[in-house]
Order: structure tokens, then C-alpha cells, then sequence
């Protein structure tokens, strides 16, 4: 039951497609006294985000190199709605992408994005980075950090694609045109980083597997403007690693 409950509340918070999360949850956001300081505190639901010991992003310096096992994409299926749940940008999939490692298979939920990354790479974000989620039969989640760098004269042509639908009011969605393949937004060399961290977001459920891609892809500023000109600050503030070890193959 306890685990069904946390499942529940984990779900809760990755599909919220308006501002105010459910009837009793309490809203939250980015600054001010709803801001990543307080979260904790504005209601016991969230209690992890101040009690957690392993919570994300963290800053990426100092990595352990091994044998991480290939991380097997397989991600078939089309996006089927983009939306603006007031925290971020969010692309909801349709079901039959997947992805396997480590012997164990994630079913692609939904990607999202922060600009700049929320994690950091020796005190440094990325300019811009996409949250790939993903839940295995069990319960426990996987998350694709997927990271993007400008590139002068370069726009990455999928997430052109995906533009053309921007939602740009709070609690608006559009139904997605197919012809999008998702895939081709990873880069060709799927070689991560690797640790055990939390949800980004309220409740900050922990014990995600989070796997962080090391080769960034392209994007221009305009494209990165786009989404930054309708989500304005969505980075909670990186976290203690409280002695836990990242992974790098």
C-alpha cells in the first residue's frame, strides 16, 4: 500500500497538466516563498525535498570510470500532445517506446525540458537540457538527461519540429502532427553518466535511476529563446551528493 501510495503521488507530479498540481496538493514554483528553498516545507507531501538524502540535480566533477552496461534505445512510437503544465514544457508520448539496461526495461512516458540543465558539469550547466522519463514494471523510474549546446548557425531540426506547437499559456496542450521521430534527437554516442537521485520537482520522490548523456547535441539560441520567452526559470539549484559516487563509462 505504502508503495502504491508513493507510485501515486510520483504520477501525480509527472502528469499535472495545469499550474495547481490536484485539489489539496500545494502549488509551488521556482521563486519566492514557493521556490526550491521551500518546498519542503509547504506541505508534508513534499517532505522529501528537505529531508531527502539523495535528491537531484547534483553537480557532475569528480566520476568513477566503469563498465556501465549500453544503455538499448528503442523509442518507436510518436509524440502524441505537447503542453504547458506552468513549470515546463512537456511532450507526452504515445505508448511503445522503451528503452533497456542493466537487464531491466523503462517504458517511455514523457520528456520535458530546463534551460539552463538543472545538473551541473564542474559548476557549469549545459544551455539547455531535455528529461526523458521512463517507468519500469515495478515502479521505479528512469530518467534520460539529454543535454543541449548552442551552436552558432545550427538549429537542431527535430525540436524545430516539435516548436511549431509550442503551448504558451499555462494549462494548454496541442495534439501533435505525426512524422516526429524522437530518436533522432539523441546523440549517436549514448555514453552517461550515472547515479541514484530524485525527482527535479515536487514530491522529489528519490531512488530515480538517472542516466545522463555525455555527448551534447545541437541547438541554436533562438530555439532555446523560444522556450525560455514562455517557461522563464525552471532550475532547482543543485543538491549534496550526501557520499554518493557517479558513474562514467
Amino acid at each position: 500500500m505504502k508503495q502504491a501510495l508513493k507510485l501515486c503521488g510520483i504520477l501525480v507530479s509527472l502528469f499535472t497538466t495545469t499550474i495547481v498540481i490536484a485539489s489539496g496538493v500545494a502549488h509551488w514554483g521556482y521563486e519566492g516563498h514557493e521556490g526550491p528553498e521551500h518546498w519542503g516545507e509547504l506541505t508534508h507531501d513534499y517532505h522529501m525535498c528537505k529531508e531527502g538524502k539523495k535528491q537531484s540535480p547534483i553537480d557532475i566533477s569528480n566520476t568513477k570510470l566503469t563498465n556501465l552496461d549500453k544503455i538499448s534505445f528503442r523509442y518507436t512510437s510518436e509524440p502524441r500532445e505537447i503542453l504547458n503544465n506552468g513549470h515546463t514544457i512537456q511532450v507526452n508520448m504515445k505508448p511503445g517506446s522503451r528503452l533497456k539496461v542493466a537487464g531491466k526495461t523503462y517504458r517511455l512516458l514523457q520528456f520535458h525540458f530546463h534551460a539552463p540543465s538543472e545538473h551541473t558539469f564542474n559548476g557549469k550547466p549545459a544551455d539547455m537540457v531535455a528529461h526523458f522519463v521512463h517507468q519500469a514494471d515495478d515502479g521505479q523510474l528512469g530518467v534520460i538527461g539529454l543535454l543541449f549546446r548552442i551552436t552558432r548557425g545550427k538549429s537542431n531540426a527535430t525540436l524545430a519540429r516539435l516548436w511549431k506547437y509550442l503551448p504558451k499559456r499555462a494549462g494548454e496542450k496541442k495534439v501533435i502532427a505525426s512524422g516526429i521521430t524522437v530518436a533522432k534527437l539523441l546523440p549517436k554516442n549514448t555514453t552517461y553518466y550515472h547515479y541514484s537521485g530524485s525527482l527535479t520537482t515536487p514530491p522529489c520522490s528519490e531512488d530515480v535511476n538517472w542516466m545522463i548523456l555525455q555527448n551534447f547535441v545541437e541547438v541554436s539560441a533562438q530555439q532555446i529563446a523560444a522556450f525560455s520567452n514562455i517557461i522563464h526559470h525552471n532550475v532547482r539549484p543543485v543538491q549534496a551528493l550526501n557520499g554518493r559516487e557517479v558513474e562514467a563509462n
